[in-house]
């Protein structure tokens, strides 16, 4: 199948479908972080006509759509105004809405639970299907990971592990994106996506578009 993993620099999701024999690339506005050649540099928007079979968009900009950062609309940050807080969240939405809307006949976006103010500025807005942990693929770690779907199954899980105990030394090791301390990269640890949840999207997602196709 034809794959477009957007919003990606990692190559973890491109890679997964790769090892599959599936044509997949990765794109974002930043290069990739393995030197790829499968990787082109641009606008997710600049390739969404290109007759995808499978589009997977795995960290759209969110800041501004999440339910957590509401309150910026309100009470910015210092150094920002409201103006631009809104403008942000105007930007971050439309971009969603055209991922969401491609003329691409399978589609997943991941992103957080968003906030009335963003559902509003979606097109043809859905909940998400469904919201999963990088524990239940086989990664020791806690991230709760919304997937919004569109002609594509909810993923099924492959490897569910125990969660250690609250408090303890694994609990505070599987909460390492949680409690990662501010700095230029916290973004991309904070958005990184597991190998256990990158190879069931793989198998089972384009598994199913070989199905369908078939």
């Amino acid at each position: 199948m034809r794959v477009l993993i957007g919003c990606e620099t990692s190559g973890q999701v491109r890679r997964a479908f790769r090892d599959l024999g599936h044509d997949a690339w990765s794109c974002d506005l930043l290069p990739a972080d393995d030197g790829s050649n499968r990787h082109i540099v641009c606008d997710i928007r600049d390739l969404l006509g290109e007759g995808w079979d499978l589009l997977a968009v795995m960290h759209p900009p969110c800041t501004r759509l999440c339910n957590s950062g509401v309150r910026w609309l309100t009470a910015p940050p210092a150094g920002k105004t409201r103006a631009q807080m809104w403008a942000d969240l105007d930007a971050g939405a439309a971009l969603f809405s055209d991922c969401w809307n491609a003329p691409i006949e399978r589609i997943a976006v991941e992103n957080p639970v968003m906030h009335k103010h963003a559902k509003e500025r979606i097109r043809n807005y859905q909940k998400p299907a469904q919201t999963v942990q990088p524990w239940w693929f086989g990664d020791e770690a806690f991230k709760a990971t919304s997937f919004y779907l569109r002609g594509l199954p909810p993923l099924v899980a492959t490897n569910r592990l125990v969660p250690p105990a609250v408090g303890s030394d694994a609990h505070k090791r599987w909460s390492a994106i949680h409690r990662a301390p501010p700095s230029p990269d916290r973004w991309k640890i904070r958005s990184a996506t597991f190998p256990g949840i990158a190879a069931a999207m793989a198998a089972q997602w384009g598994g199913f578009a070989m199905e369908v196709a078939a």
